[in-house]
Formats: C-alpha cells, sequence, structure tokens
C-alpha cells in the first residue's frame, strides 16, 4: 500500500527502480529526490528517510552527502543523514536569492572534485519537496556553471531523467528558468555577482483590470522568507485614459512601438531623471490618443483595462537584487466574503537585468524590466493564474549604492578548498506540515482580513514584520489596495510626491 501512495504522489516524476523510491540520476554524480521524511504519515507516501539512507550507503558507501533547499523544513533531524547535509533554503515555487549560488555551487563542487579528500565516485544527493523545481534549478546550475553545459542541453536532460515522458519540463517555473539563465551569463563572466540594495521608483501596467491589489516583496533572513515591502494603494494609482497608448515613453516601455512584435520579457537601461514625477507631462502625453502600434493580443482573455502608473508615496527599498512584483485579483461577494479570482507574480534580479555580468560592462545605476501577462509565474508553481488581470508590466528600478554611501557587496564562488558559507537551516519539524508548502490560491476569501490573516504566507512565502531598509507598509486597509478606481485625464490628477529620481 506504502509503495502504491509513493507511485500516486511522485506523479509526473520517474522513480528509481532499483531504489524503489522517488528519486534519480542527472548525472552518475548528481542524485535528486523529493524530500525524505522520517514521521508519520507522511513516511508512507513520501521516501522514507532511512530507506534512502539504506540505498545511497549501499551504493556509495560514504561517499555521499545532500544538498537541501526547503524554507519550510526538511522533515528530518541532520543526525538521520549522519550530519552530511548542507543547507540552503529558500520557499517553494520560488527561485532562489542570487547570493546563495556561489556558494550552492562550491560547496558541491569541493564535494565532488576537491582532490585533497579524495572521494573519488562521490555524489551530491539534492533535493526540496518534490525534487523538482527548486532542485531542478540547482541541478542545472552546477551543469552550466561547474561542468560547462549549455541552459538548454542541462534543462533537456533534467527533464529527461526527472519526469515520465509527455508530462513537461523538469523546471517549469518561468522565474526559476529566468535565474538559470542569469547562472549561464554569470558564469561566463567571471562567476561575479554585485549585491546592491534597490530602489522601486514606478511600475507601469497596461490593461490593469479593477480589483487588483499590488505588491512588492523580496528576500530577508538569507532567502528563508519573502517579506511584503509594499502593497500600493488607491491614492498611489496615476489612471491614464485607458483606450490605448501613444508614442511617449510610457508606449516605448513596453515594446509597443515595436513593430516587430511584443517580447515576453525583457529590460533596458534609462536615466532614472526620465521618471522625475514633477514632469509627468513628459513621460505621458495625455493630449494624444493613447493608441499603441502593436496591439497586445488580448484574444481569448477579458477585454478592457487601462494604463496606470503605480507611485509610491513612501520610498521602496529592497536590501537586494532580488525583487518579486506580486499581483491578485479580488471580486466583491457577499456576506464578507471576496472572490479571488487572478494570482500571478514574476521575479528579477536587477544586476542581471541592468548587464550586470556583461564582459568590460559597469553594473547599471537603473533599468526597466519589462514582462507580459502570460509570461509570469502562476499559482504554487503552475501556469495557472485564473482570469486575467493585466497585459503588460514595466518596472522602473535604480539601484542605491551610491546613495547609500555604502559599498556594493561583491560576492565570487569561492574557490576550491576554501570554506564556503553554509545558510542556517529551518526548523526540520515543519517540514511534514502538511500545509508547508500552501500558499495563495483561487477561490472564497474573507473580505477584510486582520492584521494575523493579512500577512499569511503566500506559495510558502512568509510575510516578515522584520524591518529592514525598506519600510513594511501598513496592510490594514486591504479594500483601499484593490479598489477599481474610476480612469481619468493625466491633467485631473493631484500631484503625488516621488522620492529618488533625477533632479
Amino acid at each position: 500500500m506504502a509503495s502504491i501512495l509513493r507511485s500516486i504522489v511522485a506523479g509526473p516524476r520517474l522513480r528509481n527502480p532499483e531504489a524503489g523510491l522517488d528519486l534519480c540520476y542527472v548525472t552518475d554524480n548528481i542524485i535528486v529526490t523529493s524530500g525524505p521524511s522520517s514521521t508519520y504519515p507522511q513516511r508512507a507516501y513520501r521516501n522514507p528517510t532511512d530507506a534512502l539512507v539504506k540505498f545511497l550507503d549501499e551504493k556509495h558507501g560514504e561517499k555521499w552527502a545532500i544538498w537541501e533547499f526547503r524554507a519550510e523544513g526538511t522533515g528530518y533531524p541532520d543526525t538521520e543523514v549522519y550530519g552530511r547535509i548542507k543547507h540552503y533554503p529558500w520557499p517553494d515555487h520560488h527561485p532562489p536569492p542570487f547570493a546563495l549560488i556561489p556558494n550552492i555551487m562550491a560547496s558541491m563542487r569541493n564535494w565532488l572534485k576537491d582532490p585533497d579528500t579524495k572521494k573519488e565516485g562521490a555524489v551530491v544527493v539534492v533535493h526540496c519537496k518534490a525534487g523538482k523545481g527548486r532542485s531542478g534549478t540547482v541541478a542545472c546550475s552546477y551543469l552550466i556553471s561547474e561542468e560547462q553545459w549549455s541552459k538548454d542541453d542541462a534543462l533537456a536532460r533534467f527533464t529527461a531523467r526527472r519526469m515520465r515522458a509527455g508530462f513537461g519540463a523538469g523546471v517549469s517555473i518561468p522565474s526559476q528558468l529566468r535565474w538559470v539563465g542569469y547562472v549561464e551569463r554569470w558564469s561566463k563572466t567571471g562567476k561575479v555577482y554585485v549585491e546592491r540594495p534597490i530602489e522601486i521608483l514606478e511600475l507601469h501596467v497596461w490593461g490593469l483590470r479593477d480589483g487588483v491589489k499590488v505588491a512588492i516583496e523580496g528576500f530577508v533572513d538569507e532567502g528563508r522568507t519573502i517579506k511584503s515591502f509594499h502593497v500600493f494603494k488607491k491614492h498611489e494609482r496615476l489612471v491614464v485614459d485607458g483606450t490605448a497608448q501613444n508614442n511617449s515613453i510610457f508606449a516605448d516601455l513596453a515594446g509597443l512601438n515595436n513593430t516587430s512584435g511584443t517580447t515576453k520579457a525583457r529590460s533596458k537601461t534609462v536615466a532614472t531623471s526620465q521618471f522625475d514625477t514633477r514632469q509627468s507631462a513628459s513621460l505621458i502625453d495625455a493630449t494624444q490618443a493613447l493608441s499603441p502600434a502593436t496591439p497586445i493580443d488580448t484574444s481569448g482573455h477579458e477585454a478592457g483595462g487601462g494604463a496606470v502608473i503605480f507611485r509610491p508615496s513612501t520610498r521602496i527599498i529592497l536590501p537586494t537584487s532580488d525583487i518579486c512584483v506580486d499581483f491578485e485579483r479580488r471580486n466583491k461577494a457577499t456576506y464578507g466574503w471576496t472572490m479571488v479570482t487572478a494570482v500571478a507574480h514574476v521575479w528579477f534580479n536587477a544586476y542581471f537585468e541592468g548587464l550586470g555580468p556583461e564582459p568590460n560592462a559597469k553594473p547599471s545605476p537603473n533599468g526597466i524590466f519589462e514582462i507580459e501577462w502570460d509570461a509570469m509565474d502562476g499559482i504554487k508553481g503552475s501556469s495557472r493564474k485564473g482570469t486575467r488581470a493585466l497585459d503588460h508590466l514595466a518596472v522602473v528600478w535604480k539601484a542605491l549604492d551610491e546613495e547609500t554611501q555604502a559599498l556594493p557587496q561583491i560576492i565570487t564562488e569561492p574557490a576550491m578548498g576554501e570554506p564556503v558559507p553554509e545558510s542556517r537551516a529551518a526548523d526540520w519539524r515543519k517540514g511534514d506540515a502538511e500545509n508547508s508548502s500552501g500558499g495563495k490560491d483561487l477561490g472564497l476569501r474573507i473580505e477584510s482580513p486582520g492584521p494575523k490573516s493579512t500577512n499569511m504566507s503566500r506559495a510558502s512565502s512568509i510575510k516578515s514584520s522584520k524591518s529592514g531598509l525598506g519600510q513594511v507598509t501598513n496592510e490594514d486597509d486591504d479594500a483601499d489596495s484593490v479598489a477599481g478606481v474610476k480612469s481619468h485625464r493625466l491633467d485631473e490628477e493631484s500631484h503625488i510626491p516621488h522620492h529618488g529620481a533625477g533632479p
């Protein structure tokens, strides 16, 4: 019965016939497995920790070690794997903080290749919860950075070894795929990463529907926690007549003037002085009809939605270059409930979107990241997002290393044999909680959540109340952040103070 349950839970992932466990050999020395468990009832349908250890002992002796990535906890104590385990946790369904990548790669490389340890035939065992998204991101990153595989070859190998034929890609979440692309660029340009605090100046959204809540999030606590830094309120929305977009900077940001077609996701740099809200008329020419040269294709989707600029009334400063923009659309229901009809988010890293790692390039001091709705991450790692909440997003950002007079943190991969920093492990007992990978979903929700439910986790992300470089927005007035806003002309909008723009 237990074997049948494990096969059902493994679902589209291939099981190893020799071990009878949910694991695969991506290469001869990289094993990917779903997260094992040491407690009931989880061990009845997951890999039992003792069974996994027995297989590894018989197959590889003392030449195996585990790398785990579960911010929700491993589900077993380190002692059950002889303490041969490295912890680099981050939340489920998300890419890793990029600052973790150099240390993860170096620690795996040292175990497999350090001649002083004389571990010929050594293997690394990587796992998250399902052994798919987070594990696949790391396994592919290692093949790219340490074995010189191409991104496409690494992703194809992981899919072929981990997934049943016809059940999709091994690494399928768009932001995780974006991170694998970052790793390829990082590995080709000296493996140098520059961490900087980033300020979000504006969001430009095309085709925004009513009732959409927009939030800015980022990593804290070494990446174990995702913190909500700001939820945009109604008074921070500058709504432009939503019939179309014109030939101004606003339209150019979305690539609407690109006659060759729109792009799913891209970045560019721009002088931040162009986004000085004191000269907002130069950003959007409200005297012209807003008409796109290349219309956004919304066939098969709900029509409508206007062009909106989100300008924060207080500065949004994230402590790292990893940035998440989160969307949730709600429609009013009845009896104190609201219906969540759309959920999506997107991660990007300002260092890589700012052309930081390119040869002879200085990390860009500012930039614009763009993406279409269809290319965003969906619910719990799927492509499912519900109804359309918007058509196109552009995020205007700038680095604060010069303003804060703090030197950027230059992170390099530790050399062979050098000590490699490790992250602090999460509480292993929490990994067996049934809701350990819970998060936002569609459906009914209480209309006016209290302080506790306002800070509930989303996609295994914990909304932290700790203060950092950025401010945690007071989310008590949740209805204000999702209320529909009537479209009006730019010249009817009152001035919104803006910080951090050019003179």
